[in-house]
């Protein structure tokens, strides 16, 4: 198993941004290390961003790093010393002690449980979190952390009280160390939930403390059984500004007796999930490790501007259909600088099912997924549908690392699906141990029910995969189209994969098109052709939107 994944690096970002001015077009440090420097989208006269993406045995070794930039100046050089860092602004330097930095650190460690305010959820416009003016304990509602009183009414009464500073700036729950038992529970706008190093909110195991709700209309029904579903551990439903967040806390599903209910078909409702927040917008999920979901970890729904960063999340390789991520008909979605090893698959995009997503009809689009680390035991670690019926368009994911998974990327539909999956670019993936490299099918998943139309033809098209490795493959492709709706403008550049002996076939086409250049192996003729120019307008049309800076 990959070293992140045995021993998940608990990533601390800390930010702080002091606005005075920089043009459009000078270059903007982003608030991370691993990038190349963005062009500053504001109207500003001096651009300073202080930076600390940490991990918890590098917090003494290496602080925090400091990239300020002036407009009219160079590019500040940060070296650190042992008495500090030394600061280089067009030759002048400045020494930044030991006591500033903790000083510093404190002040932004308090930034970072706030309000959301940015631009979207889209990497490009990361959300600035503001302080809440207000601030509470679970401990002051009667909470007991000893991981057997059950605390549900506990968040419910934190929660409904808090209420009442939605329209004062919002409020923060604080979770304090300890191991707190509880059902499922919903938040409210301008709220930031914040668990504290050593907090873990755990999910009872009794599912009478799962409160039974109606099925999403664009699924028409529970996905497991017909009729209603179990409410997710942690809910939001038509919200503004909520942020789930923490000091590397934690939240245990507790997921083993759900996944026995479901292997046994013992279920009477559908599993519920960790978190889930339904038509809502500005939702901030970071800093925080999910472990044990019963079926999905996170699941934004009909939400727009949503921001996912420096989370990991786990179930072990045998729990069945469990899923890490999931943007669900929703819009302007930022995963970043997650990691995600999952039963099924890792992240998941989906926008409704059948008939009932058609008639739904909200697309999963703007989506940016970068700088992440997946794997899927028995699915895949980046999934297309096959839930798709409101369409999935306008995605980039880049700097992926893909392992010990049975696919690599996987585009899923079926006949009677109807929607789309188009302008979708992947690029910068580094697989390794994968069974099937890239796969689309159209022939995958299930109906609801037998009101489906079965001439609802899903359509696959202008999909760019470019700058991708891969050691230890077994397939490199697998392409099976839809007859009355072949996949179309599939295209394939600068990809190396080596396979190993176990299969005689790389590549497997049939009712697909496309086009590629310096593929390794060979594709099949179907995806032989040289690229063209829809290709690289594709990456144009892409590339010049929010969703790709």
């Amino acid at each position: 198993m990959h070293p992140l994944i045995s021993v998940p690096p608990k990533l601390i970002p800390y930010s702080l941004t002091l606005p005075s001015t920089c043009h459009p077009g000078d270059p903007f440090m982003s608030l991370h290390i691993i990038p190349p420097p963005h062009t500053c989208p504001l109207t500003f006269t001096t651009c300073l961003t202080l930076s600390f993406p940490l991990t918890a045995n590098q917090l003494i070794t290496n602080p925090f790093v400091i990239r300020p930039l002036f407009k009219s100046g160079i590019p500040l050089i940060t070296k650190r010393t042992l008495s500090g860092y030394l600061l280089r602004i067009n030759g002048l330097h400045f020494a930044f002690s030991t006591l500033f930095q903790v000083a510093l650190l404190l002040l932004l460690a308090l930034s970072n449980a706030g309000r959301v305010n940015g631009d979207g959820g889209q990497c490009g416009s990361n959300p600035t979190l503001h302080p809440r003016p207000h601030s509470v304990s679970i401990l002051e509602f009667g909470a007991v952390g000893n991981g057997k009183t059950l605390n549900t009414i506990a968040f419910q009464n934190a929660i409904f009280y808090l209420k009442s500073f939605a329209d004062k700036g919002g409020a923060q729950l604080y979770v304090p160390p300890g191991k707190w038992l509880t059902g499922s529970f919903n938040l409210t706008s301008h709220l930031t939930l914040f668990l504290e190093k050593g907090a873990v909110i755990i999910g009872s195991q009794d599912p009478s403390h799962w409160e039974v709700v109606e099925p999403l209309p664009s699924y028409g029904r529970g996905l497991e059984v017909p009729g209603g579903r179990y409410q997710s551990l942690i809910n939001g439903y038509m919200l503004h500004d909520v942020v789930i967040t923490g000091n590397n806390g934690t939240i245990d599903g507790m997921g083993m007796i759900w996944w026995e209910w479901y292997s046994s078909h013992s279920l009477n409702h559908s599993r519920p999930h960790l978190v889930e927040i339904v038509a809502s917008d500005y939702v901030v999920v970071s800093n925080l490790t999910f472990l044990n979901a019963p079926a999905y970890a996170i699941h934004p729904v009909y939400c727009s501007n949503v921001h996912i960063q420096n989370i990991s999340i786990s179930t072990p390789p045998e729990s069945p259909y469990t899923v890490g991520i999931v943007p669900d008909s929703s819009d302007n979605v930022c995963i970043e600088d997650c990691i995600v090893a999952m039963g099924f698959d890792a992240i998941s995009l989906k926008s409704g099912w059948d008939e009932y997503g058609i008639a739904y009809g909200r697309p999963t689009e703007n989506v940016h997924i970068r700088r992440v680390y997946l794997n899927a035991f028995s699915g895949a670690a980046l999934a297309f549908g096959s839930d798709m019926s409101g369409g999935i368009s306008n995605v980039l994911v880049e700097h992926a690392h893909i392992f010990n998974s049975k696919s690599g990327i996987e585009f899923r539909t079926t006949k009677g699906r109807g929607g789309y999956m188009k302008e979708i670019v992947i690029s910068d993936i580094q697989m390794e141990n994968i069974y099937t490299a890239i796969a689309a099918t159209g022939n995958c998943g299930s109906h609801p029910d037998d009101k489906f139309d079965p001439n609802a033809l899903p359509l696959l098209d202008h999909i760019t995969l470019k700058d991708v490795t891969g050691t230890n493959i077994t397939i490199a492709g697998s392409f099976d189209g839809i007859e009355e709706s072949p996949f179309t403008n599939i295209c394939l550049s600068n990809i190396t994969l080596s396979t190993n002996s176990v299969s005689s076939t790389t590549w497997e086409c049939s009712n697909v098109s496309g086009y590629s250049d310096s593929v390794l192996p060979e594709p099949c003729p179907d995806l032989g052709n040289p690229s063209n120019s829809s290709c690289f307008y594709l990456l144009r049309s892409i590339g010049g939107k929010g969703a790709v800076q």
